[in-house]
């Protein structure tokens, strides 16, 4: 990435609008449940200021963070869902604050990092600019399930491209993650961006096609969404298979999302349990 000064705006206004959205919640709302199985609003953000605190560390410490390396390895399955959980038990004033405190930290820390640095990280070592992406990712996808458990319909904005990024690089690994050989020709990716840009990748002539709205291909590269309720297309065997699969994070795929109308089952809970969320409901 030649100009990391874009990801590192783009972060920061990603983060913001997050923050706006959880600053206006009441203490109750902080409670309510999100499309992701046992984790409350309350532990979505949690888990984004306790991910930004490992990369801090990352940046800052290494040696700190050579030990969260070490607790990952002796509780593969747990050490994050109780990195939120410890997060979620703090009282939403506090999380936020710690949130805002430890983001900030972070990007100062990526914005003073010395060009061509790599960091350690939980996979292969990462730049300042692949980290601030990475970040970016979560960010909008975490935010995406605090806005499903709310009620709000987020703009898409073409900070995407951020995203769109991390899911087409990523489409190895997410066959290798499932045991599968991944394809040894490229695809073609043709994805319109919320700005009306078309974001493309691979060869113009690649028989092996992918298309539709780029905001469909992040929900479903973050697996927020299931591909019957998108419009992203395959053409190809192999691309066909890869919008299965296709996940743009680390690690082990998890069960993904149910197709609607399931999905909609925690935003129904949710606002049967305080319709008056905002002063006004969820807008």
């Amino acid at each position: 990435m030649s100009d990391p000064t874009r990801v590192f705006d783009d972060l920061r206004e990603e983060s913001e609008e997050l923050d706006r959205l959880v600053a206006e919640l009441r203490p109750e709302g902080w409670a309510f449940e999100t499309p992701a199985a046992r984790w409350t609003v309350a532990h979505q953000i949690a888990h984004l200021a306790w991910t930004d605190h490992s990369a801090l560390l990352a940046v800052t410490d290494e040696k700190a963070f050579r030990g969260l390396v070490e607790e990952a390895l002796a509780a593969p399955e747990s050490f994050v869902d109780e990195g939120a959980q410890e997060g979620a038990a703090k009282p939403p004033a506090r999380l936020l604050a710690d949130w805002r405190a430890g983001r900030r930290a972070l990007l100062d820390a990526l914005c003073a990092a010395p060009t061509g640095i790599r960091f350690p990280w939980y996979g292969p070592p990462m730049s300042a600019a692949s980290m601030a992406t990475g970040r970016l990712m979560e960010t909008w996808a975490h935010g995406q399930d605090v806005a499903d458990a709310v009620g709000v319909v987020r703009p898409p904005t073409d900070r995407l491209r951020h995203v769109v990024r991390i899911g087409v690089r990523a489409r190895d690994f997410a066959f290798g993650v499932h045991g599968l050989t991944p394809p040894s020709e490229e695809f073609r990716v043709e994805l319109r961006a919320p700005s009306g840009e078309l974001w493309t990748y691979g060869p113009e002539d690649a028989p092996q096609r992918v298309t539709g709205p780029a905001l469909d291909f992040c929900l479903l590269a973050t697996r927020r969404a299931h591909r019957a309720d998108l419009a992203v297309e395959a053409v190809g065997p192999d691309a066909d298979r890869w919008l299965d699969i296709a996940q743009a994070f680390a690690g082990p795929p998890g069960i993904g999302r149910p197709p609607k109308p399931n999905q909609n089952q925690n935003l129904n809970q949710n606002l049967n349990q305080n319709q008056d969320l905002k002063g006004g409901g969820p807008q």
